[in-house]
């Protein structure tokens, strides 16, 4: 079931998606749409397809130019990733994203009486330079699968030392041959990863969104940690 909300963060009203299974779920996984997308972007939505099933949730907010909050709701993918990159160099977002999503989690968690259920996250390209940051400062959070970006691409001189602070295991994805982040960038920004769990996974091919075999595999990962803590 999808349900459309909004909350108050800050002055402001963040726009917000969450899909649940028919039962009280047994983990809530946040995700974070890449800088073409938006909450409700085909990209979550395989993501949804996927966890949904398994009885979990999914929380995804609108990142800070894109969906509800853009110019033109985000229809047009080059559009938004203009209006991402321009933004991302201007510093917009860099860590209020992250303040944004612990808001949400702290929002969906106490309207729904959902406090102590296992928490995952995950998000590629630009849900991975927002997600650090989150990651870094939201200790709820349980399992993550994040990517595609890597420490030597504009403006990200900082994600290293938030990644130096976050301890939930990490399953981090690479294009072999991404256009957009170097394989040397990429590895440091997996090194700098505080985790003791963590494992650097390359898939062939240019920059995409998970699919196929490589969101399945985020899938298998994330499950195998949240579920194992759910409840009985």
């Amino acid at each position: 079931m999808l349900e459309r909300y909004g909350f108050a963060h800050d002055g402001a009203s963040i726009p917000a998606a969450l899909w649940t299974p028919e039962k009280r779920p047994s983990a809530i996984v946040q995700a974070c749409h890449g800088g073409s997308g938006h909450k409700e972007a085909d990209a979550v939505l395989a993501i949804v397809d996927r966890l949904v099933p398994r009885g979990m949730a999914v929380l995804a907010i609108d990142g800070p130019v894109h969906g509800e909050r853009s110019p033109d709701g985000s229809r047009d993918p080059e559009a938004a990733r203009r209006y991402f990159r321009a933004a991302w160099r201007t510093g917009l977002g860099r860590t209020s994203m992250a303040r944004e999503m612990t808001a949400a989690l702290d929002h969906l968690t106490a309207t729904r009486g959902w406090e102590g259920l296992p928490v995952g996250y995950i998000g590629v390209s630009m849900g991975t330079a927002y997600g650090i940051p989150y990651l870094a400062s939201d200790r709820r959070v349980q399992a993550a699968a994040i990517g595609l970006w890597s420490a030597n691409y504009a403006a990200s001189d900082h994600l290293a030392g938030f990644a130096a602070r976050i301890e939930c295991p990490i399953w981090f994805t690479q294009q072999w041959d991404d256009e957009f982040f170097d394989r040397e960038g990429t590895a440091r920004l997996f090194d700098a990863l505080g985790s003791r769990d963590k494992r650097l996974v390359a898939y062939p091919g240019p920059h995409r969104a998970l699919e196929g075999e490589r969101l399945g595999d985020a899938i298998d990962f994330l499950a195998g940690r949240l579920l194992s803590k759910a409840r009985p």
